[in-house]
């Protein structure tokens, strides 16, 4: 049975409440949970975060809506630690961007997968090849750095191989803009499908700019500043498939109306009794949300919310391996560069960003340094070099 947005009433706004116990618990255990567990995590701590952003950014421009925007924005900011908090301490630094990186493929994929628009999909295919290459360098690094396996991380779901090379990922501002879905006739699931990965893309940029710093190591310094600025320009790439001519409640309709879809998406695939607790108490909490915001939308702009979204909720995200589809991704796709909005053979890129990609290069490429001779097997190097001498 299809679920429906408008007659799921969830928990009013008034009735949400947290204390800081409920915020706080738990932790996911890094090898006995499940790594979808981890990637819906990571997921809806982005998505929260979106979330928050999107909503200070359109109070400092509708004085009117502040009081309600800071209602809903507090219980945002509580759910968003309770999601963040469920990342145990077990995990180094190095092992959350590995699942960071397998969050963004995996996501990326089953959207590109499911996306009615082509164009649209392709574009969510030429990012995906970008973090396919995130995850391989990052695995070398936590390889060569702590002597860990990534695959401890990933469990086997996602495959550590290079993707489109890094140092060639750099791109001139004007060729990581894309055109944009028209507000007037795409689907819904087109418009959720950008703002889930306008969140998950958002968040890896943030934490990589924050986590660089705190390494000693000069290359892995290096490596999260030149994949931080790559994680700018997909922001830059996602954010720009939105139609600018979306008013600010519709915004903030469909950002609700994308929370929603999401949880209940992890409430369907949770397979930890636990974690699937705090999927359903959260779904709870959205349907309010997105109820008071229908209401206003209704009060302001005089307009019926089914215009924007029908009842029926498209059938819930997959939560599951995307290997088939990234490594026939990568075969057909890999060769491809941006020109303009378009995606063209590299020997087509523009000058501009030609001369962009030698100026950011022209004292090496941390990446080409960290992953220079490295091939992932079972173990990592240590396990492999020691089997050789054997």
């Amino acid at each position: 049975m299809a679920f429906n947005l408008y007659s799921a009433q969830g928990t009013p706004l008034d009735k949400q409440r947290f204390t800081w116990r409920d915020m706080v618990g738990k932790p996911i255990s890094k090898l006995d949970d499940d790594a979808f567990s981890r990637v819906r995590v990571i997921l809806m701590n982005g998505v929260e975060q979106e979330s928050q952003r999107f909503q200070h950014f359109c109070g400092r421009m509708n004085g009117a809506l502040r009081i309600p925007l800071a209602q809903v924005r507090r219980i945002e900011q509580h759910q968003a630690t309770l999601v963040n908090w469920l990342l145990g301490a077990d995990h180094s630094p190095l092992e959350t961007t590995i699942g960071y990186e397998q969050a963004a493929i995996e996501i990326t994929a089953a959207v590109a997968r499911r996306e009615p628009h082509e164009y649209l999909a392709q574009v969510y295919r030429f990012g995906m090849l970008e973090d396919f290459d995130h995850l391989y360098l990052y695995s070398a690094l936590l390889d060569r750095m702590e002597g860990k396996d990534a695959n401890n991380i990933l469990q086997s779901y996602t495959d550590i191989l290079p993707g489109r090379p890094t140092a060639i990922e750099h791109r001139a501002p004007a060729d990581d803009v894309r055109d944009h879905y028209d507000r007037t006739n795409a689907q819904p699931l087109t418009r959720i499908h950008a703002l889930t990965i306008v969140a998950a893309e958002f968040q890896v940029n943030q934490y990589y700019l924050n986590i660089g710093p705190l390494f000693a190591d000069p290359v892995a310094r290096q490596l999260y500043a030149e994949i931080a600025s790559i994680e700018e320009q997909h922001v830059t790439q996602y954010e720009s498939m939105l139609d600018p001519a979306e008013t600010w409640l519709e915004q903030w309709l469909l950002h609700e109306a994308t929370e929603v879809y999401n949880y209940y998406s992890c409430v369907q695939a949770e397979t930890s009794p636990r974690l699937k607790a705090v999927w359903e108490r959260c779904l709870d909490y959205e349907l309010g949300h997105f109820h008071a915001v229908c209401e206003l939308f209704k009060q302001v702009e005089k307009r019926d919310p089914v215009e924007i979204l029908p009842g029926d909720l498209p059938e819930p995200l997959a939560f599951e391996s995307n290997r088939d589809f990234v490594r026939q991704t990568l075969r057909q796709e890999v060769g491809l560069s941006a020109r303009g909005t378009q995606f063209v053979p590299r020997e087509q890129e523009s000058e501009a960003t030609r001369a962009y990609r030698e100026q950011v290069n022209a004292d090496g490429s941390p990446s080409e340094i960290v992953a220079e001779g490295y091939v992932w097997a079972p173990g990592g190097e240590l396990m492999k070099r020691q089997a050789i001498h054997a």
